[in-house]
């Protein structure tokens, strides 16, 4: 392990994910959609302890990226606040469009089909986005042309109300229904944030979770055991719904970059994949 968190070992891992984050930017970018969903989750960040749901859909006209509340948190060291800034618009916040017909529909067709969840059509005063979507705004699409997202949020870190495996499959089939029903012959992406283990780094694990969708292999996707969705590894959650909404689509290009940080194994399992 002290090998793989040499310097050089660090700056190759970083330069491969970044290049694996830049394909998809270019992906994203070339299939010219008219809305894309992101499947996130949310770590105090929209959603505390007064009320946090399993799922939730975000349905307002736009939703603001904003770094002014990330540097409130006094507790958090200087350099992890700069760090995360990388998330955030700096200086002027931004209101990124949101496609809130698309969400509205969504969130009536969930309900129709069993799905008690909660709605959001603004955030608090003076906050912004989560890190989920923040990323996807910032790092993958075209800040020119921003495409008009629909957040849906999955509560995959904080019990008692963490949604199960199966659960967030269906979620992710459903979905893909209220999207055949309400768009017609319009192009809509969908997209996990998240995942995959962290805050130790399982190799093997991962490249089953990687494995599955390649193999449409849902049955396993809808088993896994919920001693391996702790902590971090807990957003692979948001795969799992991703995997239940293309189902019908093949798997046809994916990067694992385990992304170790220390000897101890700690990291990140820093995944990409694509659908078509």
């Amino acid at each position: 392990m002290a090998g793989m968190v040499a310097p050089a070992q660090l700056v190759e891992r970083q330069n491969r994910a970044r290049a694996a984050s830049q394909h998809l930017r270019q992906v994203l970018n070339a299939a010219e959609l008219d809305a894309l969903i992101v499947f996130g989750d949310d770590q105090n960040e929209s959603y505390l302890e007064d009320c946090r749901p399993a799922f939730a859909i975000y349905f307002g006209d736009t939703i603001r990226n904003d770094n002014k509340q990330h540097r409130t948190y006094s507790h958090l060291p200087e350099w992890y606040i700069n760090n995360r800034a990388a998330f955030f618009e700096q200086g002027v916040p931004r209101d990124y469009p949101v496609h809130a017909g698309l969400a509205a529909y969504m969130i009536e067709f969930l309900m129709d089909a069993e799905f008690d969840l909660a709605a959001s059509k603004c955030l608090r005063v003076g906050e912004g986005e989560g890190h989920a979507v923040a990323y996807v705004h910032r790092h993958v699409m075209n800040a020119e042309k921003p495409v008009p997202v629909v957040p849906v949020f999955i509560n995959t870190y904080y019990p008692p109300s963490q949604p199960r495996p199966r659960r967030c499959y269906r979620l992710g089939q459903v979905i893909r229904l209220a999207v055949e029903n309400y768009m017609g012959n319009a192009r809509v992406g969908v997209m996990a944030s998240g995942g995959l283990s962290h805050f130790l780094v399982d190799e093997d694990f991962d490249r089953l979770i990687l494995k599955a969708p390649a193999d449409k292999d849902a049955e396993f996707l809808q088993r896994i055991p919920r001693n391996k969705l702790m902590g971090g590894s807990s957003e692979i959650l948001n795969w799992v719904a991703v995997a239940g909404a293309v189902e019908h689509l093949n798997m046809n290009w994916f990067n694992y970059v385990p992304g170790y940080r220390t000897p101890a194994g700690t990291g990140t399992g820093m995944s990409f994949a694509t659908w078509a």
